[in-house]
């Protein structure tokens, strides 16, 4: 099992923020949106999950911050638009 952690626009797996085993970014757009950017996962991590648990975490925080969420990475908007419990905090 992986600990996810809080970074600076971004949650991640790993020790450092700097070098990630993996990571999902967003940025803040307007008061009430965040853009996700970037979902990362290294060969070590892979096919265990992890990106759909890091696209989890960011969906739960933008519901805890009143946001909704602008996926502009491709498996992020794959991943929210495919599962209908996300779909409260997807940006129309």
């Amino acid at each position: 099992m992986v600990t996810i952690r809080k970074g600076e626009n971004k949650f991640f797996v790993g020790e450092n923020e700097k070098d990630p085993l993996a990571e999902i970014t967003f940025v803040p757009s307007d008061n009430d949106k965040i853009i996700i950017e970037h979902t990362f996962v290294s060969e070590d991590l892979r096919g265990e999950g992890v990106a759909g648990k890091l696209v989890e975490k960011a969906v739960n925080y933008a519901r805890d911050e009143g946001k909704k969420i602008i996926p502009e990475c491709s498996y992020a908007k794959k991943k929210m638009e495919n599962t209908p419990a996300y779909h409260d905090v997807l940006a129309k």
